[in-house]
């Protein structure tokens, strides 16, 4: 991880991707098939935290999990969300 990560979703991208046997490739394409212009290299970078994400691409990457959208924050900002 970065010393200034650029997104606090990565680690749950990781974790949610392994879960689901999705390999990164696997991943981009399930988000374009939703209509994000996305590749591996960027779910690299998202899961490493060096990439930023946009609020759009959160809502395709719950799309893509077929998640909540509280499931990519990681448990501490879920528990101060209420």
């Amino acid at each position: 991880m970065n010393s200034r990560p650029r997104n606090i979703v990565g680690p749950q991208v990781r974790r949610l991707r392994s879960e689901a046997n999705l390999s990164q490739p696997a991943l981009a394409a399930k988000c374009q098939r939703l209509g994000w212009d996305v590749g591996r290299d960027a779910i690299a970078k998202i899961e490493g935290q060096s990439r930023w994400v946009a609020d759009m691409e959160l809502i395709y990457l719950a799309r893509a999990f077929n998640c909540p959208l509280m499931d990519l924050l990681p448990p501490k900002v879920r528990a101060s969300l209420g």
